[in-house]
């Protein structure tokens, strides 16, 4: 077999292993994807890509790529990809199942406590010298406290049963799927009183903006919001209003509004004053960065090319609209 594989991200040498005796396996040698010039060019002959969060699949990419027959994401979010385009050029798209929920609901739980017990700025306050205990920085307990989870599938659901052990007391925000342990509320009735929100939203034009300033004027003024869905859920102009008006106690996120690749008026970066705002903390969407989760999420999608490279359907491949 001599096939002509991308991946348009760095890979782990397991990875390459398990490609490079199917034909040439191309991929970049640094964390920086390609620019689109040399992707658009990488794409002429590939007939399998391995895709990743940076891409954006639309027209373009698959003009670019005419002898494309996989196109398997390493990733379980599919919004930047435009599925029906591809599946109208007989390409076969496939994600992979349910990797990232366990990662990334550990991340959740680390953004929230992170935020709730100021460790961003107690780790500041020791590094400029630390002289010794002082009645300062006192946070906010999740023992008692009311936390909203807004999604409650499988990451909703796995952030709540981490969560169950701490004491607090949960609510959640699905217009179908429940999880044990969680009272479901419809959104305007979960966010008064909660202490903390956490974000599990996948992207879908009706989530879109679906947290704006309506939603955040009826938080308490010292509740704390935890992204780690994604970042056009919310208004991010919004939660830095609310902040600077000292209406939000704090703000965590993994995800961000410039990432979401195949919305054109994305913004293009995130807001200066939003970086500098002291009650935040953010992570660079590390949801599923471990080595783990990682190693089984390239080991899945190089098994999906694998699959239809030697003409088999895609064991993960999406269904056809």
């Amino acid at each position: 077999m001599t096939a002509r594989i991308l991946c348009t991200a760095r890979i782990f040498p397991a990875t390459r292993a398990v490609l490079a005796p199917l034909g040439t396996l191309d991929h970049p040698a640094t964390d920086e994807p390609w620019c689109d010039t040399t992707l658009r060019a990488r794409l002429r002959d590939a007939e399998a890509v391995m895709a990743f969060m940076t891409d954006r699949v639309d027209q373009a990419f698959l003009d670019a790529a005419p002898r494309l027959r996989i196109l398997a994401c390493a990733l379980k979010g599919y919004d930047n990809i435009d599925v029906a385009a591809a599946q109208a050029r007989g390409v076969q798209v496939s994600i992979v199942p349910d990797l990232l929920t366990a990662p990334t609901a550990e991340l959740a739980i680390a953004l929230t406590l992170g935020l709730a017990r100021h460790l961003r700025a107690g780790d500041a306050a020791v590094r400029a010298g630390f002289a010794g205990w002082r009645p300062s920085l006192y946070g906010l307990g999740l023992d008692g406290a009311l936390v909203a989870i807004l999604g409650l599938g499988r990451l909703g659901s796995a952030i709540a049963q981490r969560l169950s052990g701490f004491g607090c007391r949960l609510v959640g925000v699905d217009a179908a799927q429940d999880a044990p342990g969680v009272r479901r509320l419809p959104l305007e009735a979960a966010l008064l009183g909660a202490d903390v929100v956490i974000n599990a939203l996948p992207l879908t034009p009706a989530t879109r903006g679906l947290i704006g300033a309506e939603e955040l004027a009826l938080l308490p003024s010292h509740a704390l919001l935890v992204n780690i869905g994604r970042g056009s859920t919310l208004r991010e102009t919004a939660v830095l209003d609310a902040l600077q008006a000292d209406r939000l106690g704090g703000y965590a996120a993994d995800v961000f509004e410039m990432e979401d690749w195949a919305l054109p008026d994305r913004p293009r970066a995130i807001a200066p004053g939003l970086l500098a705002h002291p009650r935040t903390l953010f992570s660079p969407h590390l949801g599923s960065a471990t080595v783990t989760a990682r190693l089984a999420i390239e080991a899945r999608a190089a098994a999906n090319i694998i699959d239809v490279l030697e003409g088999r359907p895609a064991r993960d491949a999406l269904a056809t609209g």
